[in-house]
């Protein structure tokens, strides 16, 4: 069974809409592409090519304000109890967080209700040490929330070190404009969040290829945690296994440099 080192992590996401596995291009429930209807088949996959986390999203359950997709969780939760998973997206209360670690979950992201009721996050983090992520959408640096329908005036940055003395494991950071778009990961604002913030920082949001992940391991952070990608590796254009095995070469090249 895959476990977490000091590499960035390649982490494959599986959106869940009614059931299925899609994605989406910039957040828009319009505009999805089925990928397929059986979520723990598409788990396997990633998981068989290396994948050491997987990242999941309610995306019924985001624009719900509560969980929609949570069988398929479970079930990806409990068909590989050592694979660490998070999920995001809909996750509004203590009652849903205790369902989904006790399902076996690792993480849960709390997006939209970090950035509404900042003091949810710090009793969530007591209630749950360790299990907790927030996942901050941004555009041009400002927060968004609401399944990204409405942009705050909010900066990132600003919040990732109010998040950081409540005891949050890491940040999911999205540049909105470039997700789902494939058109290159956002490495200058994403290695700012993990300069500034103060938190183990996730990349989203055009994670195409692996010129992509190499850019995130140059940016010379150790606070970027790892990569999450989407429609790249649906549609071809970035291999798990591939993209994994460059993480880690870099890495050992950088700590072998670094000693």
């Amino acid at each position: 069974m895959p476990t977490e080192d000091n590499d960035m992590l390649v982490i494959p996401a599986i959106d869940l809409k009614d059931g299925k596995c899609v994605r989406l291009k910039q957040g828009r429930m319009d505009d999805a592409t089925t990928y397929g209807d059986d979520p723990v088949a598409m788990a396997a996959r990633w998981v068989e090519a290396g994948a050491r986390r997987l990242h999941l999203v309610d995306l019924n359950g985001a624009f719900e304000g509560r969980p929609i997709n949570g069988e398929a969780v479970t079930a990806i939760a409990k068909r590989w109890p050592e694979l660490p998973i998070q999920i995001g997206g809909g996750i509004r209360s203590a009652d849903t967080i205790e369902h989904y670690l006790s399902a076996g979950v690792s993480y849960v992201i709390i997006g939209t209700k970090a950035v509404k009721e900042p003091a949810f996050v710090g009793e969530m983090c007591r209630a749950f040490p360790g299990h907790v992520i927030v996942g901050l959408d941004a555009r041009d640096g400002y927060v968004a929330t609401d399944g990204w329908a409405e942009v705050s005036s909010v900066k990132a940055t600003d919040l990732a070190k109010r998040f950081a003395d409540d005891g949050v494991s890491s940040i999911v950071y999205t540049d909105i404009a470039r997700d789902g778009m494939m058109n290159g990961v956002n490495v200058e604002a994403t290695a700012q969040l993990a300069r500034e913030g103060g938190l183990p920082v996730i990349a989203s949001g055009g994670v195409t290829n692996l010129d992509d992940l190499r850019a995130l391991v140059a940016a010379g952070e150790p606070g970027i945690l790892g990569a999450i990608t989407g429609r790249a590796i649906y549609e071809g254009s970035l291999d798990v296994a591939t993209g994994q095995r460059l993480c880690d070469e870099l890495t050992a090249g950088l700590d072998r440099a670094g000693s």
